[in-house]
């Protein structure tokens, strides 16, 4: 013992000194309870795996150590940006909680922690210069310990706690709660691999998924929007869209999370975007910042888009083609999100889910060209044996009249031989509708296939014009529809109207409009509208209209229907 210490007992009467050493004895067992306490705590803390509720004992435990009426952790951002991402807290009522409102983002003596992550003991916050002071309904507090909480060299957050009843925090009072903050970095560790684990897990439930919808699936938009749908879930992304195509023709074909369709985005230009650099390279990208990136395309002039800050891409490779690219963002407030996904994860998921679009591809090729050698083999019976026929019928009844001196029988068997020349003729554009209804993505070489034809029958060429996209806007469904009745439209005018001039026009707007104007005569007053009235039955089936407008000066159909 030292000289001083001895001196001062020497000199105190025996009650002072039976109080001095009932208070050191008190002390070193409650000591040692603390010890207990603590030691129970690195227990249960390591017992919990998940990190929500290891966040919420740390904060329980360390309030009970220290007798410290409130306490609190708060979680730092992931990325550059500083300040907290969660707070948890403890000692207040769900009242107080509400009336003041938004919790601390780590300004005021908790940024100062922030900045310097150090233990940090005061008497009175207020009194400190980096402190704020308290939003109103905030309950008083004025003694403080803050401790940093470390997972090995970087520190996760930091442990608060204020008001201790009867005075300051003490250095006991420091030491067991940096002791308490090293065991909570451990468990956290640990609670943060066993979620990784659960992430990991959820990828491959995903990827699993995504494999099963699409081997029972022949519709590639709908596979394409899935996989969209499920990487965004298992991510936590704000927004996911997915492009396919070539680097010189990347096209938007799936999105996400906003409140925005993909005809809102029809006119938007991929040729500068993080998907084409990643279908260039074949590599993935990670951005921090979408705002900042100069590779990435400005989206701002999009009614409904969120501002995105971090983002991945990644390529949709199937075997050594890259197809595609699948992005996931996050906005600015929720891009911790983007810190917790490994790159690695996303990346998988699209290659396999690339195979599986590749399986989609194939089998609905498969389906194709056994449709189209359907369409061969109706095309081919209708050819060589139904007009056959009718022709024969007709040249039966020309035989006919021949031998007939009644006018009226003649001028019946001359009408009925029209129509069945008429019919011909309507089985044989049927036949040719047959062979040239390819998949929507060729519709606009159809298009001119159809006009060019009509100019083979004609002294002059017919005008054509294309607006908007028409090649990526028009579906499987509606693209035989409109190819029936731009046929249907350009022989009526051929045979009908003696026009010299037939101008076509396809436009891809808000809806498809099919228009077809003509010069000639108009339409005769006791027309019997056959093909008309297949024209008007084909857009009331697809939820669309059809106009025909006709005078001595010409002749317009407009045709307009839903892109479907």
């Amino acid at each position: 013992m030292p000289e001083q210490d001895r001196t001062t007992l020497a000199e105190a009467d025996f009650e002072d000194l039976l109080r001095e050493v009932l208070a050191r004895v008190n002390g070193a067992l409650d000591e040692q309870a603390r010890l207990r306490l603590l030691l129970d705590a690195v227990v249960t803390m390591a017992a919990d795996l998940t990190l929500d509720g290891v966040l919420a004992r740390i904060v329980e435990i360390s309030r009970h150590l220290t007798g410290a009426q409130y306490a609190a952790l708060g979680v730092l951002n992931s990325g550059p940006r500083k300040g907290l991402r969660t707070f948890v807290h403890h000692g207040m009522t769900p009242v107080q909680v509400e009336e003041i409102g938004e919790l601390p983002t780590g300004h005021g003596i908790l940024g100062l922690l922030i900045d310097r992550p150090e233990p940090l003991r005061l008497h009175d916050i207020s009194a400190h210069p980096e402190s704020y002071g308290f939003p109103p309904h905030h309950p008083p507090m004025s003694s403080f310990l803050g401790v940093p909480v470390r997972i090995r060299d970087q520190v996760f957050g930091n442990l608060y706690l204020t008001e201790k009843p009867g005075g300051d925090f003490t250095p006991e009072d420091e030491e067991i709660v940096v002791a308490l903050a090293a065991a909570a970095g451990v468990a956290i560790e640990n609670a943060r691999l066993y979620e990784e684990a659960g992430r990991r897990e959820e990828w491959l439930e995903a990827t699993a998924e995504i494999s099963g919808l699409l081997s029972g699936s022949g519709v590639v938009e709908d596979a394409l929007q899935v996989v969209a749908d499920r990487a965004r879930q298992v991510s936590g992304a704000d927004v996911a869209w997915l492009a396919t195509g070539t680097p010189d023709d990347v096209e938007l074909r799936a999105l996400s999370g906003p409140a925005v369709t993909l005809a809102d985005m029809r006119d938007l230009s991929m040729d500068k975007s993080l998907s084409r650099e990643v279908m260039v390279t074949g590599e993935p990208i990670s951005s921090d910042d979408m705002t900042q990136d100069r590779r990435a395309m400005t989206m701002d002039h999009i009614a409904g888009w969120p501002t995105i800050g971090p983002a991945i891409v990644v390529p949709l490779r199937a075997a050594s083609e890259v197809v595609g690219a699948l992005a996931l963002g996050w906005t600015p407030e929720h891009s911790y999100e983007y810190h917790r996904v490994d790159p690695r994860l996303p990346a998988s998921f699209a290659e396999q889910a690339a195979l599986a679009l590749q399986l989609v591809r194939s089998r609905e090729n498969e389906r194709r060209l056994a449709l189209f050698e359907d369409r061969d083999r109706i095309g081919r019976d209708l050819h060589d044996l139904v007009i056959q026929r009718l022709f024969a019928v007709g040249l039966s009844l020309q035989s006919i009249s021949r031998v007939s001196d009644v006018p009226q029988v003649n001028e019946r068997i001359e009408a009925a031989v029209d129509d069945l020349d008429a019919t011909i003729k309507d089985i044989r554009r049927s036949i040719f509708a047959l062979g040239s209804s390819e998949a929507a993505a060729d519709i606009q070489t159809e298009i001119t296939h159809l006009v060019e034809r009509a100019a083979s029958t004609l002294k002059f060429r017919p005008t054509l014009e294309i607006d908007g996209p028409v090649r990526s806007t028009v579906s499987e469904e509606v693209a035989p529809h409109l190819l029936a009745v731009l046929g249907e439209t350009l022989s009526n005018a051929i045979r009908h109207s003696g026009a010299t001039t037939i101008d076509v026009r396809v436009r891809a707007g808000d809806r498809l409009d099919l228009t077809v104007c003509d010069n000639g005569g108009g339409l005769p007053g006791d027309v019997h509208e056959s093909g008309l009235k297949n024209v008007r039955d084909r857009a009331t089936r697809l939820g669309g209209t059809c106009e025909v407008v006709s005078s001595p000066d010409g002749t317009t159909v407009t045709w307009s229907v839903p892109f479907g």
